[in-house]
C-alpha cells in the first residue's frame, strides 16, 4: 500500500490539471484584454497626432500669409480674412493666386481626409490677433462604457476635438 501512495504522488491528478489549465486561460485572456486596449489607445493618439499636425500646418500658413501681407504691402485686415465659423463656408477649389483661399481649401481638404463628415464643424475664430483653431473628429475607438456610464450619450461620447491657440501679427514697438 506504501508503494501505491508514492505513485499517487508524483502524478497530477485531473482536478489539478484543469486547474492550471483555468489560470493559464485566464492570464492569456487578460493579456488579450490589454493588447485590445493598447491598439485602441494607440489609435486614439494617432488620431489626435493628426488632428494636430492639420492646426499646425494651418497656423503656420495664417502665419506666412499675415506677415507676408502685412498693411505695409497694401493689404489690409488679412487675418480677420482667415476666419471660419465651420467648413461649409471654406472654398470648394483651390487658387493658387490667393494664398488664403488655397490656405482654406487645403485645410478643407485636410479636415475632410482625416475626419470626413464629423470634421464639419472644425472652425478657425480670429480675435484681435488671437488665433483659435478647432479640429473635430469621431473617435469612436476610444471610448467605451465608462463614457457612456459617465452619462454622457454614445454620440456625443466619441467626438474629440483638438484646440490650438495662438497669436499672430505681434507688433514690434521701435
Amino acid at each position: 500500500m506504501r508503494k501505491g501512495c508514492k505513485a499517487r504522488q508524483k502524478g497530477m491528478t485531473l482536478i489539478e490539471v484543469l486547474v492550471s489549465v483555468l489560470i493559464l486561460a485566464i492570464g492569456i485572456l487578460g493579456a488579450a484584454a490589454i493588447q485590445l486596449n493598447a491598439l485602441k489607445y494607440t489609435d486614439s493618439s494617432a488620431m489626435t497626432s493628426q488632428a494636430s499636425f492639420i492646426a499646425y500646418d494651418m497656423m503656420d500658413r495664417i502665419r506666412a500669409n499675415v506677415d507676408g501681407n502685412a498693411a505695409g504691402n497694401g493689404a489690409n485686415n488679412v487675418l480677420a480674412r482667415y476666419s471660419l465659423s465651420s467648413l461649409a463656408t471654406a472654398p470648394l477649389v483651390g487658387n493658387l493666386n490667393d494664398a488664403r483661399l488655397q490656405d482654406l481649401f487645403d485645410f478643407r481638404t485636410n479636415i475632410i481626409a482625416f475626419a470626413g463628415a464629423d470634421g464639419a464643424t472644425s472652425k478657425i475664430a480670429i480675435n484681435g490677433r488671437e488665433v483659435v483653431i478647432t479640429i473635430y473628429w469621431n473617435d469612436a475607438r476610444a471610448t467605451g462604457a465608462s463614457d457612456v456610464a459617465l452619462s454622457a450619450s454614445a454620440a456625443s461620447a466619441t467626438l474629440r476635438s483638438f484646440e490650438l491657440k495662438s497669436q499672430v501679427g505681434v507688433t514690434v514697438t521701435p
